[in-house]
């Protein structure tokens, strides 16, 4: 049986139109994309990885962001309710499929708001970002539905990006990486560790010390190898136009299956 399974969902005809909020907004090539993610999801199989298609939602243009949709832990689904009014509509699929793995489902409701990519997971410790799209009281639901399973939450500011993801992700070892002119609180994570790139902030963990992460992030690259690690570079660079990155592409759920 697989131990590590991955949510994802293929980029829409509308991709092009996605949201902006930091970003000017420069061409798409929609095809390149579509190659970019299949690239993508070969890393994640080539690493061991299981991947289960989200049901489109091709009406929504950043629908392909499918970590946005939901945060999970241990065996509970807490579906999201995006900041942003017109990606609402993502989250009817991620509900089917997540039940469809045996979670048990809970819902971020009104007037909260809460976007998957503001919520960083290192073992116990669930940090989630307040800011553009998650609200105080999507924060408060979240610490309601996950304290009791034994999480640790710590909210955090997040001003200068979209997400807390777009600013920090975490190593293997717990250590946080951050590119240092957007992480709005810095001190908050122990221990932390500036990259040289805006890119090199994103890693999803694939296992055995390996990291996946952008191209657009060769000095960082260099950086974790020189730590041990072992990055495993793919190039995404029509979804870095729309403030997309290695970790949205995807919900990694190795917590339910060991």
């Amino acid at each position: 049986m697989h131990t590590k399974k991955a949510l994802i969902r293929r980029p829409g005809p509308r991709l092009a139109e996605g949201l902006l909020t930091h970003l000017e907004r420069t061409p798409v090539d929609v095809e390149l994309a579509l190659r970019q993610w299949e690239g993508y999801v070969a890393a994640l199989h080539a690493h061991g990885w299981q991947t289960l298609e989200v049901a489109p939602a091709d009406d929504c243009p950043d629908a392909v962001f499918v970590e946005d949709a939901v945060v999970v832990f241990r065996n509970v689904a807490l579906i999201a309710r995006p900041g942003a009014e017109t990606r609402r509509g993502e989250t009817a699929g991620m509900e089917e499929a997540v039940v469809r793995l045996g979670c048990s489902v809970n819902r971020v409701r009104e007037p909260g708001t809460l976007d998957g990519g503001d919520v960083l997971k290192i073992g116990d410790t669930i940090y989630v970002g307040r800011g553009g799209r998650t609200n105080a009281e999507g924060v408060r639901q979240l610490r309601a539905v996950f304290e009791p399973l034994g999480a640790r939450v710590v909210a955090v500011p997040v001003a200068k990006v979209l997400h807390l993801k777009s600013a920090v992700t975490a190593l293997p070892d717990g250590t946080v990486i951050g590119y240092d002119p957007l992480v709005d609180s810095p001190s908050l994570f122990a221990p932390f560790l500036p990259v040289p790139e805006e890119a090199g902030a994103h890693v999803v963990l694939l296992g055995g010390g390996k990291l996946l992460m952008a191209a657009s992030a060769p000095k960082s690259a260099e950086l974790f190898a020189d730590l041990g690690f072992d990055p495993v570079l793919v190039d995404i660079s029509e979804f870095e136009k729309l403030e997309g990155c290695v970790t949205c592409l995807s919900v990694r759920l190795r917590e339910l299956y060991g």
